[in-house]
């Protein structure tokens, strides 16, 4: 029963600690950083309205400090992500006729809850588990996640406030129901705000979600789980699950109830995905949507009337912070012949300054990749460099993984506008930079639209204005979210919503109404008052 219109303004984005030394957050990140760290966690996976321990025990390192054990996970198997299918489909009824307001207010109050009592949980198992330092923390489990869950329930409250016209002696309006079955939520490691976005923006929508995370991930995800049990979610309403990811497919893919996708991760899954699915859609009740952020190979294009300053300090952050490992991060970059030189010295001598080690020490910038198969990987990438006649690596270049996972802050030159490294995506701290004639801006635009397959994120960095208009105009598809004298990393909710096409995804802009709509279907009804009762018109009289 509804018995009012109520309003969700927009809100503001949520302040960002700033962790500095001697500041009270600081220490209190520090002590339950701490906490974390010597309690070991048994985190079993939330399927309806049990707590599922397997005893199929799975360990949780930090990245950084691989012989530290965080606790255990217990994986599941083929038969959990039926479990979770059906607790999902038995919540569904009651979940989608939940007034909206009620739905509204849980997620406002997990917001509340991560700002307030769980803000050094959430951030301290985001750094502990994933790697990442006290600022990208903030700005990623605390901030963003928080912006997600309050922002979403303003932009659907302006969908649902969306109404068409109606002609006299009749009514008509549009019902916003959620998708017929159940909402696959398939989340990566890199943040934790993306991993509590994808189950909880359909969830919101009234829609039921199996939820499978990252492994690496998983230790933050599961402070996200209690704090929407706290905040009051329904059981089966969110299931989260911990399988592998060919078991899921398996299960979910060819199941008739399957509506939807909501994926974070690479190209290749994705695209896999995408096969499976069609494949199978002649099974489905309904056409399931398909909804994806994929990869990228980020550019930063450099002008010549560019300022060397703010060139490398966007280099330094973009291609850097998370050690490279966002989807958004600066991997390639065109610097103009005429500052070129300057721009190299600069950023050289810049990463001889950047430390790295462990997350508990708050001085240092940089920390470990992810696990060993990213390591393994990304070094690859430095030792083909190490090797090529085309390349050069001018800082960084070493890596270690005796005690930890870690790679130096590496820079490749390359005179080979088409070289591996600046056409892969390598998703580590990598960056690789091509010197072009400074007098061939406009075919260097071009280099830079057709050299990778991927268009999620850009920069132009210049002060002269045609020179912008020009990038601008020229690079329309080859960035969904493009920055003009800034790092091609950072998208706030509100402020720049996310996602990119080609190679990078379906471009369904988290952090938007844009993202929203794919988890609604919508039905128009009209209502006659004064219904005709004869079924002849005017023109069929004689003349």
């Amino acid at each position: 029963m509804s018995l009012g219109y109520f309003a969700y303004p927009m809100p503001v984005n949520e302040p960002v600690y700033g962790y500095a030394a001697g500041s009270a957050e600081r220490k209190q990140l520090k002590k339950v950083v701490a906490e974390l760290k010597k309690a070991e966690a048994d985190i079993p996976m939330y399927i309806g309205a049990e707590e599922v321990r397997t005893g199929n025990k799975v360990a949780l390192h930090p990245p950084h400090e691989t012989a530290h054990t965080l606790g255990y996970f217990h994986e599941g198997n083929e038969s959990h992500v039926k479990q979770a299918i059906n607790a999902a489909l038995a919540a569904k009824e009651n979940w989608a006729a939940m007034p909206w307001e009620d739905r509204a207010h849980i997620f406002l109050k997990a917001a509340d809850l991560l700002a307030g009592k769980y803000r050094y949980q959430i951030n301290g198992a985001t750094m502990l588990g994933q790697s990442k330092n006290a600022f990208q923390a903030e700005i990623d489990s605390a901030c963003e996640l928080i912006d997600f869950l309050r922002f979403n329930v303003h932009f659907l409250s302006e969908i649902y406030k969306q109404q068409p016209n109606s002609a006299p002696g009749m009514h008509n309006r549009m019902e916003w129901r959620p998708l017929e079955g159940f909402v696959l939520a398939v989340t990566p490691f890199n943040f934790t705000a993306i991993a509590g976005n994808l189950p909880t923006s359909a969830a919101m929508c009234g829609n039921v979600i199996v939820w499978k995370p990252a492994h690496t991930q998983i230790f933050a995800a599961q402070v996200f789980m209690r704090v929407l049990k706290e905040a009051g979610l329904p059981d089966g309403v969110i299931n989260l699950i911990y399988v592998d990811g060919p078991v899921l497919g398996n299960v979910c893919f060819s199941h008739p109830d399957f509506a939807g996708v909501h994926f974070t991760g690479s190209t290749g899954v994705f695209n896999q995905m995408w096969k499976t699915i069609g494949e199978n859609v002649g099974n489905y009740k309904v056409y399931p949507r398909i909804v994806g952020e994929t990869g990228g190979k980020d550019f930063v294009l450099v002008h010549k009337s560019a300022d060397v300053d703010a060139t490398v300090t966007a280099l330094v952050r973009g291609a850097f912070e998370f050690q490279g490992q966002k989807c958004s991060a600066a991997s390639r970059a065109y610097l103009p012949s005429n500052i070129a030189q300057a721009i190299k010295d600069k950023l050289v001598a810049e990463l001889k300054t950047m430390k790295m080690g462990s997350v508990e020490d708050f001085t240092n910038f940089m920390n470990a990749v992810i696990d060993e198969k990213a390591f393994d990987r990304i070094a690859k990438y430095i030792d083909a460099a190490k090797q090529s006649s085309d390349a050069t690596i001018i800082a960084g270049g070493n890596y270690d993984k005796s005690k930890g996972y870690f790679i130096e802050p590496t820079v490749i030159e390359t005179s080979n506008s088409k070289y591996v490294a600046l056409c892969e995506e390598i998703f580590g701290p990598v960056l690789t930079v091509y010197v072009y004639d400074e007098n061939k801006f406009e075919e260097t635009i071009e280099l830079v639209n057709t050299t990778s397959p991927y268009a999620l994120t850009g920069s132009i960095i210049a002060q002269d204005r045609d020179a912008i208009v020009l990038a601008t105009e020229k690079l329309r598809n080859a960035a969904g979210n493009f920055y003009i004298n800034d790092k091609p990393t950072g998208a706030v909710v509100g402020q720049q919503p996310f996602g990119g096409a080609r190679a990078s995804g379906t471009n369904d802009k988290a952090g938007s109404m844009l993202n929203l709509y794919r988890w609604l279907s919508a039905r128009t009804i009209k209502e006659t008052f004064n219904p005709p009762t004869d079924y002849r018109y005017p023109f069929l009289q004689a003349d």
